[in-house]
């Protein structure tokens, strides 16, 4: 009985198939996501991997990173509503990217990563949806696709979920700060003018004391010298 409890309380197996952003995944913007793919199984090797984009909130750009010793496609298709994105009509859309084993492998014990650049990010909804199909070279196959239920316990195959956050401006590096930027070029340009003009005015008024100095120091020089010869001359008349 000890034992039937335990098991029961151990519930689903926590490694699963997640997706992660690097950084950050901000509405309306572009990301670089992460889908973690682990191997559940002791006696097989993952050699398949599919990712379905959800269809409420098409993706019309989406590009895999290349990884030695897979295979990846990418299948598109036409919407129903085109989409527009910097002033340009999208007619379609990313349904699914599928990596296929080209001689690598995901062993037991171990998990990969499958990096995608992603966007632009929809802005009306907190969450992206993936569903995952995990493919073993025994020919089983384990379906990521079960949504999580509002209160309800984890699944035991619950489906992918990439958590969006507030959009961040344009989606492009936000406009203010660029122009908060340029603000503090400006005044950056305009204090190094004024440095420019107080140095000159220092320069100029140093020049002028240097000359004043000289001038008084030639007139000291020459009073001496002429009183030098006076009385020079009156010891010889002497």
């Amino acid at each position: 009985m000890a034992a039937t409890a335990l098991l029961l309380l151990a519930g689903p197996a926590s490694a699963h198939v997640s997706v992660q952003p690097q950084g950050e995944a901000a509405k309306g913007g572009y990301a670089t996501i992460n889908f973690k793919v682990p191997n559940e199984r002791d006696d097989a090797s993952t050699t398949k991997v599919e990712v379905n984009f959800p269809a409420d909130h098409p993706l019309a750009s989406v590009m895999p990173e290349p990884i030695p010793g897979w295979k990846v496609t990418v299948a598109k298709d036409k919407l129903d509503k085109p989409l527009k994105l910097h002033g340009s009509t999208i007619t379609e859309a990313v349904t699914k990217v599928t990596w296929t084993s080209d001689g690598g492998r995901i062993g037991p014990g171990q998990f990969q990563q499958f990096p995608l650049s992603v966007g632009q990010l929809p802005e009306d909804t907190d969450q992206l949806v993936f569903k995952a199909l995990q493919t073993y070279d025994n020919k089983e196959v384990v379906r990521w696709i079960e949504e999580q239920k509002p209160g309800a316990e984890e699944p035991e195959h619950p489906a992918p979920v990439l958590e969006l956050s507030a959009s961040s401006g344009d989606g492009h590096g936000g406009t203010a700060d660029t122009a908060g930027a340029e603000t503090a070029a400006d005044k950056s340009a305009t204090g190094h003018g004024d440095g420019k003009t107080e140095t000159a005015s220092a320069a100029t008024h140093s020049s002028d004391t240097t000359a004043r100095v000289l001038g008084v120091t030639g007139i000291v020089v020459g009073v001496a010298g002429v009183a030098f010869g006076v009385l020079a001359g009156r010891r010889r008349t002497t």
